[in-house]
């Protein structure tokens, strides 16, 4: 057997792999594209409320440790305690009061 007589049983690609962004890869493998490009109408409220969470349990989670500082801490964990409020009010808010501005009261 000759080693110049065996046949590549694949087809080399010339051009090399295609180059795909990010976010090209998340559409492609989608199997509704509505998940991609669907929307809310209060995005920027969800988002306030989202941060408003994380900081909040951030600041808790900080005012726990700091435990040398009574005062500090205690300061901390009560800015803690009302910033995740205001989060959790910022995230349901659209979906509690229907009058309030930016919430669509019509179906399409």
């Amino acid at each position: 057997m000759r080693i110049n007589k065996i046949e590549p049983n694949f087809t080399a690609n010339i051009n090399g792999p295609k180059k795909h962004d990010f976010l090209s890869q998340f559409h492609e493998k989608a199997k509704n594209s509505a998940d991609m490009t669907d929307t809310i109408l209060v995005p920027r409220t969800i988002f306030k409320g989202y941060l408003g969470i994380m900081t909040g349990t951030t600041l808790l989670t900080l005012g726990s440790l700091i435990n040398k500082y009574k005062k500090l801490a205690k300061t901390v964990s009560i800015a803690g305690v009302l910033t995740s409020m205001y989060g959790t009010y910022a995230f349901v808010r659209p979906f509690i009061i229907k009058d309030c501005k930016g919430v669509e009261t019509t179906k399409q």
